[in-house]
């Protein structure tokens, strides 16, 4: 059994695992950068060492610092959260081969479906629909243009590496495409140090639905139901909800055996999510990821799992105690994500929290690190705090956001609250009408 977890993040989520750990007995270490000394996680962590200044190469992306902190406090496992090394096949790989567990899949699992390309091509292989494309990297301008009319315009063309909406680019014709496949490599190499690109079809007006799974080391896979996350601006998620208003029973249990299966045979183990893209009917696979979710709350809203401590225990070779016949939503739920910048133009903003409330009731909950005098570092996400509510039906739950949004105080800095108000009361959104692009078309007045 896993006795001391190395949390290797920071924020909200360093604070969500530190407390599953507590709750299964495990000791905690933090690590942290000289900004985040004063962390709540910091604070209540069993040991605590300073892997860094503030800049995250120099400190939560610093491999051999984690590793030293691991061994000085007598760590024999490292939970990565989400962002920085979560999903880093060479730090997956270092931690094992230190002899230290990896609370996460394998390095191998991590690397393949790190590729986009590489992942489309194993996920056809097992029976998962994938987005109409190209099958690998497009080398030149006139092989994009030769692709690009077998699928189909408009075209999206998409870095190979990488994620949240970097090198990402839409060409509605054929006059549009060099452009756009220009800038999309850009953008690609400079963020992720990879220049290459694929193509797919664009599709108009898709769902984002995204499937959770858990596997172990036994080969058991069960799939924890869909969550919604089509609310996005410059594809980053703004909002989720589980289970999603755009499907019935029956294409909710079809997927989710597809996905179950397909994870099966792929050999996966832990946590991980299949993102995919709906429409009319039909289910497109885009990414997965191979670690914990920022939106994972609302999973465990209506599904009653603690997905981080089935993490650690997957991890520690427990095998999963959770039958797929007894999973099914119970109610519904909705996360927003709170984020330190201004609720409509976006610009950040960190700074000392001077009052800090959360909502209270049943069905709240509220997955954050901040409290009254703590000093927002400039040098990180803007995530705050998650503020998730539950409810026996949809209605409920929004009837219960909506007065939670109006409980919950911050104050010293800028937060996009007002934003989720906004976007509550919109008819629209209150009828689950919605998709991937609707949130840019009310921001810029077009709905």
């Amino acid at each position: 059994m896993i006795e001391k977890v190395l949390i290797a993040n920071r924020g909200e989520v360093a604070l969500r695992i530190h407390r599953a750990c507590r709750e299964m007995g495990i000791k905690t270490v933090a690590v942290h950068s000289t900004a985040d000394a004063d962390a709540m996680h910091v604070r209540l962590a069993d040991q605590s060492v300073c892997i860094g200044p503030p800049p995250a190469r120099q400190s939560y992306l610093n491999i051999p610092a984690i590793l030293t902190a691991a061994n000085i406090t007598g760590a024999d496992a490292i939970h990565p959260g989400y962002g920085f090394l979560s999903e880093n096949a060479s730090f997956a790989q270092i931690v094992v081969e230190h002899g230290i567990t990896f609370i996460g899949p394998t390095a191998e699992h991590i690397q393949l479906m790190g590729n986009k390309i590489a992942a489309k091509t194993a996920m056809r292989k097992v029976g998962i629909p994938v987005v109409p494309g190209t099958d690998g990297p497009v080398n030149s301008i006139s092989e994009a243009k030769s692709e690009a009319a077998r699928i189909g315009y408009p075209i999206l063309v998409k870095a190979a590496a990488g994620g949240g909406g970097k090198g990402m680019r839409v060409a509605r014709g054929p006059s549009e495409l060099e452009p756009m496949l220009l800038q999309a490599k850009q953008e690609a190499m400079a963020a992720f140090g990879n220049d290459a690109v694929y193509l797919e079809r664009w599709l108009e007006h898709p769902r984002h639905i995204e499937f959770q799974i858990l596997a172990d080391t036994h080969g058991k896979v069960v799939q924890l139901g869909e969550r919604d996350c089509s609310l996005q601006r410059r594809h980053q998620k703004v909002l989720e909800e589980a289970p999603s208003p755009a499907l019935n029973a029956e294409t909710r249990t079809r997927m989710g055996e597809i996905v179950r299966k397909a994870m099966a045979k792929i050999g996966y183990c832990g946590a991980g999510t299949l993102e995919f893209l709906y429409e009319d009917g039909e289910f497109f696979f885009i990414e997965m990821n191979t670690r914990l979710q920022v939106e994972h709350p609302v999973t465990e809203m209506v599904t009653g799992i603690d997905i981080v401590r089935e993490m650690i225990s997957i991890a520690s070779g427990a095998p999963i105690g959770i039958d797929q016949a007894r999973v099914a939503p119970r109610g519904h739920a909705i996360e927003c994500r709170i984020n330190a910048e201004n609720a409509f133009t976006f610009k950040p903003s960190p700074g000392r929290i001077t009052d800090y409330h959360p909502p209270g009731g049943p069905g709240l909950r509220i997955d954050s690190a901040v409290y009254s005098g703590y000093t927002v570092p400039p040098f990180y996400d803007s995530l705050i705090a998650k503020l998730i509510v539950h409810g026996a039906t949809r209605t409920e739950c929004l009837m219960r956001l909506r007065r939670a949004l109006t409980e919950l105080v911050v104050g010293g800095i800028e937060t996009n609250i007002r934003l989720h108000e906004r976007i509550i009361a919109e008819r629209s959104f209150l009828d689950g009408a919605y998709d991937i692009h609707w949130l840019e078309r009310l921001l810029s007045g077009q709905t």
